[in-house]
């Protein structure tokens, strides 16, 4: 890629959120000057099932050198953007306390067949986070326990499953989000174990992720001293790099979490913080608002870092290169093929089978 060619390509760092039931003119608009990665679909975007295996479809085609994640936090429980007549499903848990491993992988199998109906080929799921805090509200149920071995052996089989069915799955939140109080929404958690013990917890359902090959791994905004004293993780060099991408030998795609959280923009400005997360070693970043000038303004800052020589450009390169990997490895399938509708889209989702599972998982509420 010559540096001319960068400002065509730096989008594909980007996964956007934007308001309404439609693709807004401003991120077209984005799309056709950086190029664009992929979109994140929130509560707010979702009307009812026609209309976002419709959305879903032109999303997915707004580039046109390389299909876009159409990507969604569906993970059960009170994280989940597709409501009925989606399958509604019971927060994770409830697999946790089941210990059951076929259970996960008919839940992941199930959710995975709902998410294909509507175009949606980026999960970020499972929750990797080992809750061992009962005062950690922002994980709690979200976890699919408190013991590692249980989180990483759920994880992976749900990690396995989702991606043989074609979606691309997510953990989350690394180094891990489990044993903290604080919301990184709106405050940057402090995680205060020595290196030894986030080897034996927290780290546990990572190393597990990455060998059952999953696709990404997202960061999570804590700050770990050990590791890092004056970084959070989504920034640190230290934990994405050294950490994460030499020592757990993760050769997939890395992103932050979405850096209009708190536990970051209460410190960086967004256009900040999108070219110090590429330079620790996030291969994309989410930036989740509606506001397209703060989009634009991250994009135009990883430009100029780059031009700066503040940001390498072969560090830019290498992120690039694996997003483009793992779409050819997900996004293979024509894009131009248009969704299910009407009764044929209506009866891949919240089918009677799909309920039982949900039902199963809900014992153990």
């Amino acid at each position: 890629m010559s540096p001319g060619a960068l400002r065509r390509q730096i989008g594909q760092l980007l996964i956007a959120g934007f308001d309404g039931d439609q693709v807004p003119v401003e991120l077209k608009a984005l799309a056709r000057e950086f190029g664009l990665g992929g979109v994140i679909l929130f509560a707010r975007n979702i009307a009812e099932p026609e209309q976002v295996a419709e959305l879903c479809h032109e999303a997915a085609r707004l580039a046109p050198d390389l299909p876009l994640w159409v990507s969604v936090d569906q993970e059960g429980g009170r994280v989940a953007r597709l409501k009925a007549p989606f399958t509604e499903w019971p927060a994770m848990i409830t697999l946790g306390r089941s210990g059951d491993v076929g259970l996960a992988e008919r839940f992941a199998r199930a959710l995975a067949a709902e998410l294909k109906a509507v175009g949606i080929t980026l999960d970020y799921a499972p929750v990797l986070d080992v809750c061992t805090n009962p005062k950690n509200k922002v994980i709690g149920d979200r976890a699919l326990g408190e013991k590692a071995g249980e989180v990483a052996r759920l994880g992976a089989a749900i990690i396995r499953t989702l991606q043989a069915q074609g979606i691309a799955a997510c953990g989350k939140h690394f180094p891990g989000h489990g044993d903290t109080q604080a919301d990184s929404h709106h405050e940057l958690p402090l995680v205060e174990h020595p290196p030894e013990r986030l080897r034996e917890v927290e780290l546990v359902p990572f190393r597990a992720a990455v060998d059952a090959g999953v696709a990404m791994i997202m960061t999570a905004h804590v700050l770990v001293p050990a590791l890092d004293e004056t970084r959070p993780a989504t920034l640190s060099t230290r934990i994405i790099t050294e950490l994460l991408r030499e020592e757990l030998n993760y050769d997939g795609v890395i992103l932050s979490d979405d850096l209009e959280m708190k536990a970051i923009a209460n410190d960086y400005t967004v256009a900040t913080a999108a070219p110090l997360a590429v330079e620790a070693g996030c291969d994309g970043v989410l930036i989740c608002g509606a506001d397209h000038e703060t989009q634009a303004a991250a994009l135009e800052s990883l430009v100029h870092a780059v031009e700066d020589d503040r940001l390498r450009f072969s560090r830019v390169e290498d992120a690039i290169a694996r997003q483009q990997r793992a779409k050819e490895r997900f996004l293979a399938a024509p894009v131009a093929v248009r969704p299910a509708r009407g009764r044929a889209l209506r009866q891949l989702l919240g089918r009677d089978e799909h309920r039982v599972i949900a039902d199963e998982m809900a014992r153990f509420l």
